[in-house]
C-alpha cells in the first residue's frame, strides 16, 4: 500500500521558485548547484522523501 507522504518533508524537498527565480537567469549553473546542494542534505539527513504517487504514476505509464 502507497502511504501519504509528509507534507512538510515535501516542502523543503521541492521548493517553489519565488523572486529568486528572476535572479537566477543569468545564473542557471549556480541554481543548479545549490538545487543539488539542497537535495543532497534532504537525503543525508533522511527528510528526502520520495513522491510515490507521482512513481507509481509514472510507472504505469510507461507499461501502457
Amino acid at each position: 500500500m502507497i502511504s501519504q507522504a509528509n507534507s512538510a518533508a515535501i516542502r523543503t524537498a521541492y521548493p517553489t521558485k519565488t523572486a529568486d527565480a528572476k535572479t537566477s537567469v543569468n545564473a542557471p549553473k549556480q541554481e543548479t548547484l545549490s538545487r543539488t546542494e539542497q537535495l543532497k542534505e534532504s537525503i543525508n539527513s533522511g527528510e528526502y522523501k520520495v513522491d510515490l504517487q507521482a512513481v507509481s504514476s509514472k510507472m504505469a505509464d510507461s507499461l501502457l
